[in-house]
């Protein structure tokens, strides 16, 4: 018989739940332990490598001696330059690199980072249904209430913001947004930017965008940034994750004005000690590849692309084609129930493994995502598979 923890857990985790792809991968990994071999399309972790190069300057510099100790809590200054550099190239945003970048061991943290430093109870923070679930995890953990908002298809996935104008905001201090947008791969321009950033100064809120998929499969990487005046209300947080397959190396970064900046870092620095100086400096290398290490990455993809619409398109799917990101998302068929079936269908009768929609909220349960980061020879088989039952 197993025995009860002898504590109880604390009162800000009753609202958070283990997340799903934790609790499916168990699942999964009883399939595969029982013979099953489960083709996993669900999970956006990108089996590609780093550039070369960068590989070459973790191991070069990791073989110095002094480069082992506490690094500073606000990254070394070539990565700081680098992101800097790599704003400036490709996002046409300047940034200080002293002052309005922060370094983060990958963008997840900040999520938390910016949460922790400007909620708490009382607070209202407006969270996108879909949208990547650890918004509104980390909201619970503040004691903040979280405010959806329901994006749409027939929106194009973006917020309608005359309606939302006409709630009251007065509690609202944070509005998160995601763009190119996951789970559904839409895009947003910068006129809807320049409206945002109106929108957040006419109601006194700070907008949070998440940008790490700003390079896959899209031809134009935007900012939030970008736009003027935007520093005064917005951050915008990205990441190697996605653009340089270095997801398990824990590298991401903050931008905004130096006051935001400042704030977060009270907090962060009682979180951490700073990242290994040599994985910082071969991140800065990876922030200085010229455009055809993108273009590269996204011939790949597109070709996965491919794979993952003729899968869908056995499966009776509606998408659009025009998607950017790691993902594909897809309407599931008349006569199914919501993504939530449609996925533990495929999942028992073919083991493939698709993500359901709902997991990112309500307005996804009649929608399916298949992740990008499997190759070509994967899909076939798990094309075939499905074909076959």
């Amino acid at each position: 018989m197993e025995k009860r923890p002898i504590i109880n857990t604390a009162s800000r985790l009753g609202a958070v739940k283990e997340y799903y792809f934790s609790v499916k991968l168990r699942e999964i990994a009883q399939m595969n332990a029982s013979g099953k071999k489960v083709i996993n399309l669900g999970i956006g972790s990108p089996d590609l490598s780093p550039p070369p190069e960068v590989v070459e300057t973790l191991v070069k510099e990791s073989t110095r001696p002094d480069v082992h100790g506490y690094q500073s809590y606000v990254g070394i200054p070539e990565l700081r330059s680098a992101f800097s550099n790599w704003y400036a190239t490709y996002f046409g945003v300047a940034l200080n690199p002293d002052k309005e970048i922060l370094p983060l061991i990958g963008s997840k943290e900040g999520i938390m980072h910016i949460s922790m430093t400007f909620l708490e109870a009382g607070d209202e923070v407006l969270i996108p249904n879909p949208g990547y679930p650890a918004y509104s995890a980390v909201a619970n953990l503040t004691g903040a209430r979280i405010r959806e908002y329901r994006l749409s298809e027939e929106l194009n996935w973006l917020p309608d913001l005359e309606l939302l104008g006409k709630e009251d905001l007065s509690r609202v201090k944070i509005m998160w947004v995601n763009y190119p947008h996951m789970p559904t791969g839409a895009q947003a321009n910068e006129d809807f930017f320049r409206e945002l950033i109106a929108f957040a100064k006419e109601n006194k809120l700070l907008i949070c965008n998440d940008n790490p998929y700003s390079f896959i499969l899209n031809d134009k990487p935007t900012s939030i940034l970008a736009v003027e005046g935007a520093k005064e209300v917005a951050l915008e947080l990205n990441s190697l994750s996605k653009a340089h397959n270095m997801a398990g190396w824990r590298i991401g970064m903050l931008a905004g004005a130096e006051g935001y900046i400042q704030s977060v870092l009270r907090f962060k620095s009682n979180m951490d000690s700073g990242m290994f100086r040599p994985a910082q400096l071969a991140a800065a290398k990876a922030l200085s590849l010229d455009k055809s290490w993108y273009e590269g990455q996204n011939g790949i993809y597109r070709k996965r692309q491919q794979k993952a619409f003729e899968l869908l398109d056995i499966l009776e799917c509606q998408y659009t084609t025009d998607q950017t990101g790691l993902f594909v998302w897809a309407k599931t068929p008349s006569g199914v129930k919501d993504g939530f079936e449609l996925s533990d269908k495929v999942l028992y009768s073919s083991n493939v493994f698709l993500t359901p929609g709902g997991i990112f909220g309500s307005a996804g349960n009649s929608f399916i995502r298949i992740s990008l980061c499997s190759d070509t020879e994967v899909f076939d088989e798990a094309i075939n598979r499905i074909k076959n039952n």
